[in-house]
């Protein structure tokens, strides 16, 4: 496999794989569509001990951070720079869920900070009273707002992740039937976009699609066509530091990902820096 060099933008993907194990062989047509420096995953559903590293180096990725448990959540950085785990991240809602990991990239320029995140889905009443999954996914977002704010616009940073929520109009296939439902509820945009200010993150994806136009990264297993019916929602995200916005060179949404076999509900998401 080649490797990031000098003059080739640097490749950033995110993708929730919705169990690495059973979906391992799905990363060669990723690798072979995007060609990624760094793949994101997240909802990996592995414990540590079982996470299938050989296979995954075989796809051309030597350097893996990964952080999982049994049966569900899970998170994991495959690259072919060299990384080191940040390992002073916080331990969110003090759970011990597996549902973020922080590297420092050997990049191009200097190290970078990535930020891999899988946001709690929130279940389907969204009502932080009656159901605590939707409590527990606004809390999530509230501390990870406070780190941001307290981080302030830390230079060459990205962040990206499953953070299971559509925050702009045309991010669902309609936004006024949404309005009520999990993902796209006004305190959850409310939420998501007070975590990105606070952070003062840029928006990759709608660096190069612009808010009018419908972007999703995701289509429900409940659909009968899920291409037919287009409902979609945009819930992988990749943000970027201020200073980095300016680098941003291409970005690419891998659609045809949602009819592989075994495909999982969630595509790759990838953007390209010229760092």
């Amino acid at each position: 496999m080649p490797t990031q060099h000098a003059g080739r933008p640097l490749r950033i993907a995110t993708w929730n794989i919705n169990s690495v194990r059973l979906r391992r062989g799905l990363l060669a047509e990723l690798v072979k569509a995007l060609d990624p420096d760094v793949l994101c995953l997240q909802e990996t559903k592995c414990p540590d001990e079982l996470f299938p590293l050989e296979d995954i180096r075989a796809f051309g990725f030597p350097h893996i951070a990964h952080k999982g448990m049994k049966g569900y959540n899970g998170v994991a950085i495959l690259s072919r720079l060299p990384l080191t785990v940040r390992a002073e991240e916080p331990d969110w809602c003090r759970r011990g869920d597996c549902r973020h990991l922080a590297v420092s990239l050997d990049a191009p320029g200097g190290p970078l900070e990535l930020h891999d995140f899988y946001v709690p889905a929130g279940g389907d009443l969204p009502d932080r009273e009656a159901n605590p999954k939707f409590a527990h996914k606004l809390d999530f977002v509230a501390e990870a707002t406070a780190w941001s704010a307290a981080r302030g616009a830390r230079p060459r940073s990205v962040l990206v992740g499953d953070l299971n929520i559509a925050p702009l109009e045309h991010d669902v296939w309609s936004h006024r039937q949404m309005l009520g439902i999990v993902s796209h509820t006004p305190v959850e945009v409310e939420a998501l976009t007070g975590w990105m200010q606070a952070g003062a993150w840029h928006d990759a994806l709608r660096h190069f699609v612009p808010p009018s136009e419908k972007l999703y990264t995701w289509w429900s297993y409940r659909a009968r066509d899920w291409e037919a019916s287009d409902r979609g929602r945009r819930l992988d995200h990749l943000w970027v530091s201020p200073d980095l916005a300016g680098a941003l060179s291409r970005h690419a949404v891998l659609k045809p990902a949602r009819g592989w076999p075994q495909a999982s509900d969630h595509v790759p998401a990838m953007i390209e820096l010229l760092l």
